[in-house]
């Protein structure tokens, strides 16, 4: 039976590495190499083949049974989302766990200055649609205001504002904590993830971010109880319902049929002539 064989910019995606898009460019780019060759695009490759970017090996994850991960991190105020940081901060990926053969890939950012939810998984496929604008999933920040916000100002940022990059609005807002003379907490809700866009809209309005932190990302909720620092991996169920939200579906390898030994099957009665 012929070797099972799979696109090569599919199997370094599902390695954790980046987007298919991304990895037909670091193909063009001369950056992949098969068995010893530099790969070229359109290139296909089984379980057996050496892959290795940049020279460093890869695991062809995308032809064997290791399963996508996904990580819910609770991310603190002060680190970055990034690999390395040239003034030497504390990053994200510092407090995660190896993977062998790949790496985690953060869906979308929190910026230094926000914390919450942060999921990562080792499926750079997964997260690459996680973030497409197409998919619209749901993003939920508590969000504390300094200033009054009025009924007026809230329909304005429900209806949509004019930014530099383009017009943009909270698909919900929901007072959390109001009442108070200074600071009101909100539940808002995107469904885009442009950069720094929930302070950009209150600011927009006059009014300041005071703080702010991601509490739910699609139908993955920030886990109660989850410390600061510290991460969950989602259950294999959740896993699924997160890939299917986005229209990727889990991917299996083909198992042959199996018949219980020392049975055949029922011959079909033979067909009389009239």
């Amino acid at each position: 039976m012929a070797a099972v064989t799979e696109k090569l910019h599919k199997v370094l995606a599902q390695a954790g590495l980046g987007s298919r898009r991304e990895m037909e460019q670091w193909i063009v780019q001369g950056r992949v190499r098969v068995n010893g060759q530099v790969a070229r695009l359109g290139d296909r490759v089984d379980a057996k083949a050496r892959i290795s970017v940049d020279g460093r090996p890869v695991l062809s994850s995308a032809l064997s049974a290791t399963p996508r991960r996904v990580i819910a991190y609770h991310k603190p105020l002060g680190e970055l989302v990034t690999r390395h940081d040239p003034e030497g901060r504390r990053t994200v990926f510092q407090r995660l766990p190896k993977v062998q053969g790949g790496r985690w890939i953060a869906v979308g950012r929190l910026d230094i200055n926000t914390g919450g939810l942060l999921l990562v998984t080792t499926d750079g496929e997964l997260a690459n649609r996680l973030m497409h604008p197409r998919h619209e999933l749901e993003r939920d920040y508590a969000v504390r205001v300094y200033g009054r916000v009025d009924e007026a100002v809230c329909q304005k940022l429900l209806a949509g504002v004019d930014l530099e990059d383009g017009r943009a609005a909270f698909e919900s807002i929901v007072p959390v904590d109001s009442g108070r003379a200074a600071n009101e907490w909100y539940r808002v809700r995107l469904l885009e993830g442009r950069n720094r866009l929930v302070r950009r809209l209150w600011e927009s309005q006059g009014l300041q971010v005071s703080r702010l932190m991601r509490v739910r990302y699609g139908p993955v909720e920030l886990p109660a109880g989850l410390r600061e620092g510290r991460f969950e991996e989602l259950p294999s169920a959740a896993v699924r319902q997160l890939a299917e939200r986005v229209g990727l579906a889990e991917t299996k390898a083909r198992q042959p049929s199996r018949r219980p030994a020392g049975k055949r099957p029922p011959r079909r009665p033979a067909r009389r002539r009239p």
